[in-house]
């Protein structure tokens, strides 16, 4: 059981409704890297993440990894990190490409799904599958946080069941900044809470 001391100043009532919850996250890069510690730090009860690649040097402005585990799954490093933070959080790790079948198998029994890929044909694709296998499951996706553009640029476009933030115009080729895409990633986090709060998770993903 968590120490209570580490949610001693979240909001009344939150910290037991959270802990109930089961989030599936795609993509632990920058965005789902970043949105992962946020909900393990808002005590979230469960964590369920999907990512084929390995951390790499490139990798250290934005994502929430360390030089010693450059070259490691970064599934495998964000579950060691998270574990830093709290000892209680259940995580389940995929070290796997999604595809059309995967990506509902390995998240189903989650309460929400955040979507944090980077390529766009890997983002349709996944939110395709997510909205056709997985009806009713609320899902968090992100598009447009590159560059140094201006944080108002930033908006929250909500959807019957999808919510999406960013600015929506910038891709990759602008390069990346941590204070963006950390902003990105917090307003995310901050939506899967506010979406969970108001859910009332049932704790079907156990």
């Amino acid at each position: 059981m968590e120490p209570i001391s580490i949610f001693r100043d979240n909001p009344r009532g939150v910290t037991e409704r959270l802990a109930r919850a089961t989030v599936g996250i795609a993509g632990v890069g920058g965005v789902g890297s970043n949105v992962a510690w946020l909900l393990a730090r808002a005590g979230l009860g469960r964590l369920i993440v999907a990512d084929h690649d390995r951390v790499e040097p490139s990798n250290l402005n934005r994502q929430f990894y360390f030089m010693d585990q450059v070259s490691l799954p970064k599934v495998a490093a964000l579950a060691d990190n998270l574990a830093r933070i709290r000892s209680g959080l259940d995580i389940v790790t995929h070290r796997t490409m999604l595809d059309r079948e995967s990506s509902c198998r390995l998240f189903a029994g989650a309460d929400l799904l955040v979507e944090a890929l980077d390529r766009d044909v890997s983002k349709i694709m996944l939110l395709e599958s997510w909205m056709t296998g997985l009806p009713g499951v609320p899902i968090v996706s992100c598009s447009g946080l590159a560059g140094e553009g201006r944080s108002e640029d930033v908006r929250i476009d909500r959807r019957e069941g999808l919510t999406i933030v960013g600015d929506q115009t910038s891709d990759l080729s602008g390069g990346t900044l941590s204070s963006r895409v950390c902003l990105v990633a917090s307003l995310m986090a901050a939506e899967v809470v506010s979406i969970l709060l108001r859910s009332r998770p049932s704790g079907r993903g156990r």
